[in-house]
């Protein structure tokens, strides 16, 4: 049995339902009974057991044997045997209370793991050039992509109207300064009978005939 070949199926069985902080650690030198230990992390009971199921189904597929499988009732510590390797699925609380590295993490293996989601397309891939290529020799013309509609520019608001100036008032008309009565002239005195109406201006009496002198 290739050793490498059933540690990669057992980290891929691993790895498929997303076991955390996956160890792989070279026993040759401490135990004739395996060369192998592999320890891996699972958040919950019914994730561990997920992961024993998916190891021995990754070993079976590529004809190598499973020995046997403990823990499964309890969930927080399952063992796979597969012969000359052994899987450990711990819960973290168990993990770093036996801390089974110091046990056997004389010897870590470095293996490449596969940490990005399988299954999954990224939104912006590319278009193979491959397939641009066939479409073209067969005449379908490539859709090109539609250039992303400019926005309108804001419409500029209207400037605000500017408010009538008030009118200046008129000046106000000046009142004509009263005119001065005419003083009053001097008035005549009421003309007496036989007395010229002329005012100030007498008349001499008229001097009376000398009566005749009587003889004596």
């Amino acid at each position: 049995m290739d050793i490498r070949k059933l540690q990669r199926a057992i980290v891929d069985g691993l790895e498929d339902t997303k076991a955390q902080n996956i160890r792989v650690f070279n026993t040759e030198h401490l135990s004739p009974l395996f060369e192998r230990v592999i320890v891996a992390s699972g958040t919950s009971n019914r994730q561990t057991k997920a992961l024993a199921a998916s190891v021995r189904d990754a070993v079976k597929s590529r004809g190598m044997q499973v020995l046997r499988t403990e823990g499964e009732d309890n969930g927080e510590w399952i063992i796979v045997d597969c012969g000359a390797a052994v899987a450990h699925i711990m819960q973290p609380g168990i993990r770093d209370y036996y801390h089974l590295e110091e046990i056997w993490g004389d010897k870590p293996v470095h293996m490449k793991l596969d940490t990005a989601p399988k299954g999954l397309v990224k939104a912006a891939a590319p278009e193979p050039v491959a397939k641009k290529a066939a479409a073209t020799k067969a005449g379908a013309k490539v859709p090109a992509k539609a250039a992303p509609a400019k926005r309108a520019a804001p419409a500029k608001s209207a400037a605000p109207a500017k408010r009538p100036t008030p009118a200046k008032r008129a000046a106000p008309v000046k009142r004509a300064a009263p005119v001065k009565k005419a003083e009053p002239s001097l008035r005549t005195a009421p003309a007496k009978k036989g007395v010229s109406r002329t005012v100030g201006v007498k008349k001499a009496p008229a001097k009376k005939a000398a009566a005749p002198r009587r003889g004596r």
